[in-house]
């Protein structure tokens, strides 16, 4: 009978292992779950369309906001759509994890009332396959967490159309001179 009682710890706990373990990754997938909830946007949805123009649709997520990933200065970085803001505004963390410089400070108004920010050109914003060059930018020290708005210094570029819970950017493709012969 003795070594019967070994047996029933080693079952049993070999049942606990594997309910923790179903534990873990029900977790780690509503986690996930949450996540493509928050954006759904990690990678847009591009198409070009017959005239050459980049098309990039996006999804609302579950707050009705518009938020997708992109690159700035070739870094990836999430972006909020706002069109209230007049510049793309970085958070502090994500401009030193960028080596952006900061260049010389402004004062602005947000929602949070007047603050000073650091004015800075970027080489390149990119959302899907529509990229701008040189846009203007500011880090703003006084913003929380990483993620960037995407303000006006890029959206005016772009034209936007909203159909349900889609909204649709458009950079107008660049006319070729004619060749001539």
């Amino acid at each position: 009978m003795k070594s019967v009682e070994p047996r029933n710890k080693l079952s049993k706990m070999m049942v606990s292992l594997a309910w923790v373990g179903f534990l873990a990754m029900l977790v780690i997938g509503f986690d996930r779950f949450l996540d493509k909830q928050s954006n759904p946007n990690e990678r847009p949805d591009v198409i070009y369309a017959s005239d050459g123009a980049a098309e990039v649709t996006l999804q609302q997520n579950r707050q009705g906001h518009y938020i997708a990933d992109g690159k700035l200065n070739g870094h990836w970085a999430t972006f909020v759509l706002d069109t209230g803001a007049t510049n793309v505004s970085i958070p502090r963390a994500v401009a030193d994890e960028m080596g952006l410089t900061e260049g010389s400070p402004e004062r602005t108004r947000t929602a949070n009332g007047d603050v000073v920010v650091y004015r800075v050109i970027l080489e390149s914003v990119m959302l899907g396959a529509i990229e701008l060059r040189n846009v203007a930018a500011h880090i703003n020290p006084h913003m929380d967490g990483k993620a960037v708005l995407l303000g006006m210094s890029f959206l005016k570029h772009v034209e936007m159309s909203q159909k349900d819970k889609q909204l649709v950017l458009r950079l107008k493709a660049k006319k070729q001179p004619a060749n001539y012969i």
